[in-house]
């Protein structure tokens, strides 16, 4: 297909009237419990009043925090009262293990995830975590700002008491200062809670490309342990290696493999390709296994991810949300890779954006994601 006949079809609807406001949107992890809402408010045998409760029930245990703050959509850029319009989400990655306060927490994954105003599809866009920003004042964690690290805003905003949800305030204001783009909404993710979720699809299949050894994990047992940090284990372990080849994967080895960047070609731009790589198994996985026609699997999903997830839902109900976002399916996430997946100097040794990521970002802004897609094929990551 042409790029000009792509942007000839659907036909072009003209955009809503500025003062139209537009809803507040519940970011429930991507595709997985947005689709999960979906199925369950039309599957489930209660109709829309059963599948409103079934969802507040499975979601209850989902911690609920602001963590747009200032980065948040205003109704002049099309934030406000209904669902219609593109949606753009902050997706935070965490390594918080039972022994580490909020204050310790670095974003060791950040992910912009846009919707387009079809809600047909959606695009995953990796923000290396060692990229070079001015990090604004933030009062909540007394931080007088300054030039640091992206993973590094997150850790500046969490101090004094701010907590993950200050944290993610201040990286999503530093991004938007950035990129230029406001979020409806954002989660963040706790790596060793998100095990469970994907141990309760059954695993996900996942494709190697580098045999990598893991630098956190070992094996004592046939068990996974701690190589780091204050859970580290002192007894002799067995190497975890990642092997090429495509198989399925345990929640905690499909979590390892995302993780890994040291021993990688590109280092941290294979990372971030490894870990759209597993978001999208796990869409796909839990669409093709039958879990999102079955609200007790469903039911079943959503516990473990209470565990996992901390979220800025804004002010739509879940069920409205998951309804108005039904058609984007796991093979319709497209994943973008920033500086063409490899390093960008800024001259002083440090990363930056290239102009054609920041020409992404303003195509992510402005809803046209779609024709800079056709125009710029290299920004595609073509994950299996």
């Amino acid at each position: 297909m042409t790029a000009t006949a792509y942007r000839q079809s659907p036909p072009v609807v003209p955009p809503a009237p500025p003062e139209k406001p537009r809803k507040r949107r519940a970011p429930l992890w991507a595709r997985l419990s947005t689709t999960a809402g979906a199925v369950l408010l039309v599957a489930s045998a209660g109709g829309l009043i059963g599948g409103k409760m079934l969802i507040n029930q499975t979601t209850a245990t989902i911690e609920v925090k602001d963590l747009t703050g200032d980065a948040k959509k205003t109704v002049e850029e099309g934030g406000g009262a209904t669902i219609e319009g593109p949606i753009d989400l902050l997706l935070m990655g965490v390594d918080k293990r039972a022994s580490w306060e909020d204050d310790q927490l670095h974003a060791d994954t950040i992910i912009i995830l846009h919707i387009p105003a079809s809600h047909d599809q959606a695009y995953l866009i990796s923000v290396p975590r060692d990229t070079e920003v001015e990090v604004p004042a933030f009062a909540p964690s007394k931080y007088s700002g300054g030039t640091t690290k992206a993973t590094e805003a997150f850790f500046h905003g969490a101090q004094n008491g701010a907590g993950m949800a200050g944290g993610a305030q201040l990286l999503a204001k530093t991004l938007k200062n950035v990129t230029g783009i406001s979020f409806d909404g954002a989660a963040i993710i706790n790596f060793n809670g998100f095990k469970g979720v994907i141990d309760e699809l059954g695993g996900v299949d996942m494709c190697v490309d580098q045999q990598v050894t893991s630098k956190h994990l070992g094996l004592i047992g046939g068990k996974p342990v701690y190589l780091t940090g204050p859970e580290a284990t002192n007894r002799p372990s067995k190497p975890v290696v990642h092997k090429v080849g495509c198989r399925q994967m345990e929640g905690w080895e499909a979590l390892d493999y995302a993780r890994q960047r040291y021993g990688l070609k590109n280092g941290d731009y294979d990372r971030q390709r490894h870990q759209q790589q597993l978001l999208k198994s796990m869409a796909k996985k839990a669409s093709d296994s039958g879990v999102m026609t079955n609200p007790l699997k469903i039911s079943s999903l959503l516990t473990p991810a209470g565990k996992a997830f901390t979220l800025d839902i804004g002010d739509i109900e879940l069920t409205d949300f998951a309804l108005g976002l039904k058609d984007v399916a796991a093979n319709d996430m497209v994943l973008l890779r920033t500086n063409s997946g490899t390093f960008s100097s800024n001259g002083s040794g440090r990363e930056e954006f290239n102009d054609i990521s920041r020409q992404m970002f303003q195509a992510a802004k402005k809803d046209r994601l779609a024709e800079f897609v056709l125009d710029h094929p290299e920004v595609v990551a073509n994950e299996k």
